[in-house]
């Protein structure tokens, strides 16, 4: 799958790719519907049939583009936690940190997220974004457009969405590019990211690892001095 990749950035050259999102239409990627879990489909088609935005998103689209089986499906989603959970009887909404929505069919479980934003803006109690004096984020609930909801994701090569409807694939961090170099890179300044949320230290060791990839000097350089930062998460979060 990665030689199909390389093969389409040759043909892009993607050494001279243009800043901002990119949309990757049907036939100018390998990935293709059936490829999607059904229950992952029938959640973004009913969430586009209600008029909101929706996505297969992250590790699972990540993985299907090198030729791994993904572990689950992840929706993203512009409706808000409690607009999902209307449109889904077997449905319910967790964590307090970040809202997240479960849709459940049979044994199954989609996990669905509301677009979230880098504002710091808050607009009711229950929609708010807060920090430590550290500036670890400890809730991060504004919600945001799907542009946003992208720079709010941890690393590029996890950062893309695909609409199984028309079979596109929106990139808005070049991941696709980083896939095609095989680099581990954080989305934003790393510094910032990595004490929002210091598990991400952990998370750009182990993809490196998983998938064989060379970490970005840029990501690299701060890790060794924020690793004590670990010591601000709780073990049952390290563990997972």
């Amino acid at each position: 799958m990665l030689e199909r990749i390389s093969r389409f950035f040759k043909s892009k050259k993607a050494s001279h790719l243009p800043k901002g999102p990119q949309i990757y239409e049907d036939g100018e990627h390998p990935l293709s519907r059936d490829m999607i879990n059904r229950d992952a489909q029938k959640v973004v088609d009913v969430l586009q049939k209600a008029g909101f935005e929706a996505y297969v998103v992250g590790g699972c689209v990540r993985d299907l583009l090198i030729g791994l089986k993904p572990k689950d499906f992840d929706v993203a989603t512009s409706a808000k936690p409690w607009e999902v959970k209307e449109l889904f009887r077997r449905s319910r909404i967790i964590g307090r940190r970040f809202q997240i929505v479960h849709v459940q069919f049979g044994r199954e479980i989609i996990e669905v997220t509301t677009f979230r934003s880098n504002s710091s803006s808050q607009t009711s109690s229950k929609n708010h974004r807060q920090q430590t004096d550290s500036g670890m984020l400890t809730r991060d609930n504004v919600f945001g457009t799907v542009e946003e909801d992208a720079s709010r994701r941890d690393l590029t090569v996890n950062a893309l969405y695909y609409d199984p409807g028309d079979n596109s694939i929106h990139d808005f961090t070049h991941g696709l590019a980083d896939m095609e170099n095989k680099v581990i890179r954080i989305i934003g300044d790393p510094e910032t990211r990595f004490r929002e949320d210091p598990v991400r230290l952990l998370r750009v060791a182990r993809f490196a690892a998983k998938l064989g990839f060379d970490i970005d000097p840029q990501t690299a350089t701060p890790m060794k001095h924020r690793a004590a930062d670990l010591q601000q998460v709780s073990p049952p979060r390290l563990f997972d």
